[in-house]
């Protein structure tokens, strides 16, 4: 028989995160500081309005756009938020998760060989989903000492005249970096002479410690050529809810629906009025998850320096990135013998990149007495290492 799969497939690698956890399901006794998943339950209150949903029999699809009760309360949400306006009919796309987003923004612009800029270390999904819609990657390594933020400079480097998409992964997985107002201006001002578009993923962007989340669609010239993406995995602790959403300019919209109507239908139907709920009521759910991981944050970063580990401060989401250079070893050998000589597990960096080499990923997205045991075994590790 002749081989039926596809080489592009085929050539792209899983990913390093469930490839590396694979392990851990086979291991006893391990805390696991792996999976970017908050430890909350969904609110009450959400709950109980996905259930209602449920009681009333409201089972059926709904438009491909999304209820539109939930376009409009996102656009209340962005205004809100950040102080722009954007039209719940034409320039709102509910979807199954803020990945679908990509996916989908992704295929509705890229023509074969355009290119996008992706920094890294940077969230998974990216680099697939440019080769899946037929565009190249080109890799922008994030430094440490720029607080691994992407800076004016290194954007002007890597564009070409094939650019067509800069990725904006801030507040960032797997490094917890953000971009402030002055980042943005200066990134905005290369996008627009350059011409070129703003793919935005700002799902972290409830969980920023220092100030007020920027967005780079408040700047002037940037709404018109940035695909937002969020969603309400991480803020309302929603992961299973399956429920993220764009907004783009309304010729992007349509074209990114047309992809969703043919492969997804719609988003979840239950999960559509669970987040109208939270949304409209969730504030204060998010302003107590979020102070939670901030006391987690502040302890890692103590525990770190008391061991001599080199870390820059994280300000957005719930990851630190320490740096492991020092001990001479791969991030993959670090956090293999981390799992199995202390059963702690842990992302390495390059999971995220090339960049990421020398780093370990460490979620604080778990309770802070699971996170005391684990500081006291990597400390355990590390003093043996040492010597």
């Amino acid at each position: 028989m002749r081989n039926f799969l596809s080489d592009k497939i085929v050539n792209i690698k899983p990913s390093g995160i469930r490839k590396f956890f694979d392990l851990v399901s086979e291991m006893d006794d391990v805390i696991s500081l792996g999976v970017g998943e908050p430890d909350f339950e969904t609110p009450w209150h959400i709950r109980d309005e996905g259930i209602y949903a449920f009681e009333k029999g409201r089972t059926f699809y709904t438009s491909n756009s999304g209820l539109k009760s939930l376009r409009e309360e996102i656009c209340k949400y962005i205004n809100r938020k950040q102080g722009v306006k954007y039209d719940p009919l034409k320039e709102v796309l509910v979807t199954v998760g803020g990945s679908e987003a990509i996916d989908i923004g992704m295929r509705a612009v890229l023509n074969t060989g355009d290119e996008v800029i992706i920094p890294q270390p940077s969230y998974v999904s990216y680099e697939p989903c440019v080769v899946l819609a037929g565009g190249v990657p080109v890799i922008i390594d994030l430094k440490a000492e720029d607080e691994f933020r992407l800076t004016a400079k290194a954007l002007k480097s890597a564009i070409t005249d094939k650019t067509k998409i800069l990725v904006l992964p801030f507040p960032n997985n797997p490094t917890g970096a953000i971009m402030e107002e002055n980042d943005l201006k200066e990134i905005s001002k290369v996008v627009i002479e350059n011409d070129i578009l703003v793919m935005s993923d700002e799902i972290y962007s409830e969980l920023t410690y220092k100030g007020k989340h920027r967005s780079i669609v408040e700047f002037d010239g940037m709404k018109e050529r940035t695909i937002l993406i969020n969603g309400f995995s991480k803020a309302y602790a929603m992961t299973g809810w399956r429920l993220g959403y764009a907004l783009a300019p309304e010729e992007i919209i349509k074209q990114m629906t047309k992809i969703h109507q043919y492969a997804i239908m719609c988003a979840p139907t239950i999960s559509q009025y669970a987040a109208v709920e939270a949304l409209k009521n969730g504030d204060a759910d998010v302003r107590t998850m979020k102070e939670s991981y901030n006391q987690r944050r502040r302890f890692l970063m103590s525990a770190f320096k008391e061991m001599g580990i080199k870390c820059f401060e994280p300000y957005g989401a719930f990851y630190v990135f320490p740096c492991i250079k020092e001990f001479g070893m791969t991030s993959e050998e670090f956090a293999t013998r981390l799992l199995q000589e202390e059963r702690v597990a842990a992302v390495p960096g390059t999971a995220f990149g090339n960049s990421g080499e020398g780093f370990l990923r460490i979620s604080y997205a778990y309770s802070i007495d699971n996170l005391k045991i684990a500081m006291e075994r990597i400390n355990r590790f590390v003093t043996r290492l040492r010597g």
